[in-house]
């Protein structure tokens, strides 16, 4: 029985594609399924229905991939031990939120690569939920994202809080009151918000149906530092952490409006595997580089 079987039986479930197994582990869909295969010889169990779509496992292949499960976390713990302080080196593969993108990776990437000049990095963008799925289904080593503090994660994903952040609703300056309003009364202005799938928006959307009120969208578009440019121009209300928006080159146009009712904050998070082999020294560098960044600096009069 070798492990190589078993990863790809394991990929195979997780996927519940052949094809897609083949390219998580970046082989030919023929030799994952000679793999699975062996596998099964090796058992004398037939473990994947294949007359199902999408592909699934029979009732004693689910049994032994919860087993193969504990197998690989196993072999992985061993690998661990032996590399964990070994130098970094192949490559890194991040995932980061467009959202803090912008503001993060310029100078972390640089001081990645000055301090680990034999390690390539690859960065992904998307929300943090899909981040979250590529991480667990090993297609990252690492991601920094944006999760309520109360945010449960999956088994085998360790999660470090790196810090909390502010999320500041904010309008053009000198556009309305800024101090002792209710979300309510923001309902008429509307919004310039990410697309649906975006947590910020989600949470927004959330505290309004209590309240029994409707999120009114503006207009939808990615990046925070276009929304608060559209902000700026009175095009509606935004929501945004509050380094971004001390970062950002319209800060002096915009300002801040306090509600009563809506002080939303957000957790910070570096995820990553339980073990990483010798990646680990550069994902802390990278958690630490990113909250470096992001520290929300003390609030400035009129910000």
């Amino acid at each position: 029985m070798k492990t190589d079987d078993i990863e790809a039986f394991v990929a195979v479930v997780r996927c519940q594609s052949l094809s897609l197994a083949a390219d998580s582990l970046q082989l030919t869909q023929s030799a994952i399924t000679r793999r699975v295969q062996n596998f099964e010889e090796d058992l004398g169990s037939l473990l994947l229905d294949r007359n199902t779509k999408p592909l699934k496992p029979t009732a004693m292949g689910l049994r032994v991939y919860e087993q193969c499960r504990e197998v690989l976390r196993s072999m992985d713990a061993l690998r661990e031990i032996v590399a964990r302080d070994a130098p970094p080196s192949g490559t890194l593969r991040l995932g980061v939120p467009q959202t803090i993108g912008d503001v993060v990776l310029l100078d972390t990437l640089e001081q990645l690569k000055n301090t680990y000049p034999e390690l390539q990095t690859q960065v992904s963008g998307g929300w943090g939920s899909t981040l979250l799925e590529r991480l667990e289904n090993l297609e990252l080593d690492a991601v920094a994202a944006l999760f309520p503090t109360s945010k449960s994660f999956p088994e085998g994903i360790a999660a470090t809080s790196l810090g909390r952040l502010r999320l500041l609703v904010v309008a053009a300056r000198g556009s309305g009151n800024k101090r002792g309003g209710r979300l309510a009364d923001c309902c008429e202005r509307g919004w310039v918000l990410n697309p649906d799938g975006c947590g910020f928006r989600a949470g927004l959307q959330h505290a309004l149906a209590e309240q029994g009120l409707k999120l009114r969208i503006n207009l939808e578009t990615f990046g925070s530092e276009l929304q608060l440019g559209l902000v700026a121009k009175n095009l509606g209300l935004g929501l945004v952490p509050e380094p971004l928006l001390l970062a950002s080159r319209y800060r002096e146009q915009l300002e801040v409006v306090t509600l009563a009712d809506f002080k939303p904050t957000v957790d910070l998070w570096l995820l990553q595997p339980r073990f990483v082999g010798n990646l680990h020294g550069a994902i802390e560098l990278f958690g630490n580089l990113v909250a470096r960044h992001l520290a929300s600096p003390p609030a400035v009069g009129g910000v």
